[in-house]
């Protein structure tokens, strides 16, 4: 694998080139086939099931088709991997923090539910994601959604300012995942709770898997494994670590060729929702 700071501008890169409409997303897994580090590229581009604004990549990852329906104009590029919302169940007034936010999906169905004595915050790095997420924002009028641009392994918010920590597809990405549980747990109230959608590895992947760019971008190869993941997260300081929903991940699989490396990779991945609290 590259340098971390290397990984972080492939994310970047990618992230940035979805929120200008210059590629498309279906979850975390499509995009361009395996890019070993250090050889020649070995895959096609593929394209992806349904792009920007296909409410079928929604229902598919979990979210209600109300849920759907009530998504902005230019918030849904189509990538995630479950529903952190099925299972947050945000009250009236609370405030609400989504880790890699993105357009914005997340965090104005969460201003939705949290209304209008609540409010709900997205931190991204990605510029123009942020951008994005503002522009919608403004465009829908929704007052009590807010946008940061930042890195989840250093939130720019204040200690224990939130209810509810959120996050889908994102962590995976991240090469300090413990950090990022660190901060999680720095910024919620005493009671808080945190629920993340994110892929782990059921198994460990081949090394030249594991240093693909492509499947690192694509929440592959920079996933954990299952119980490392969750022991990160209680080491964090969190209570109740619960993996409350558990399937096997394939959205953007059909877009990807038969016996490439990265569609075999898929099947060493599977999506969690998991809900924990701090004390």
């Amino acid at each position: 694998m590259e340098p971390t700071s290397d990984v972080r501008e492939a994310v970047r890169e990618k992230y940035g080139s979805l929120a200008e409409g210059r590629s498309s997303g279906c979850g975390c897994g499509c995009g361009k086939e395996s890019r070993q580090a250090g050889a020649a590229a070995s895959g096609t581009a593929a394209e992806c099931c349904g792009g920007p604004g296909s409410e079928d990549v929604l229902l598919r990852l979990g979210y209600s088709a109300e849920q759907a329906a009530a998504v902005p104009e230019g918030a849904n590029l189509g990538l995630g991997c479950g529903n952190p919302l099925a299972h947050a169940r945000i009250r009236p007034g609370e405030t609400v923090l989504d880790l890699g936010s993105g357009a914005g999906i997340d965090v104005f169905l969460a201003a939705r539910d949290a209304g209008p004595a609540g409010r709900a915050i997205g931190v991204d790095m990605t510029a123009a994601m942020v951008e994005r997420a503002r522009a919608n924002a403004r465009h829908t009028g929704v007052a009590n959604a807010e946008f940061r641009l930042g890195e989840i392994e250093h939130l720019p918010v204040a200690d224990a300012s939130v209810d509810v920590v959120i996050s889908n597809c994102v962590i995976n990405l991240s090469p300090q995942k413990a950090q990022v549980f660190r901060e999680a747990h720095r910024v919620l109230r005493p009671g808080g709770r945190m629920v993340v959608s994110d892929l782990v590895l059921l198994r460990p992947l081949p090394p030249e898997m594991r240093g693909s760019l492509d499947a690192y971008v694509g929440c592959i190869a920079g996933a954990a494994l299952r119980p490392d993941y969750l022991r990160m997260i209680r080491e964090a300081g969190f209570l109740d670590v619960e993996v409350v929903e558990e399937s096997r991940y394939a959205v953007g699989e059909d877009a990807l060729e038969e016996r490439s490396p990265l569609r075999e990779a898929m099947t060493s991945v599977v999506s969690l929702e998991v809900h924990a609290r701090k004390p």
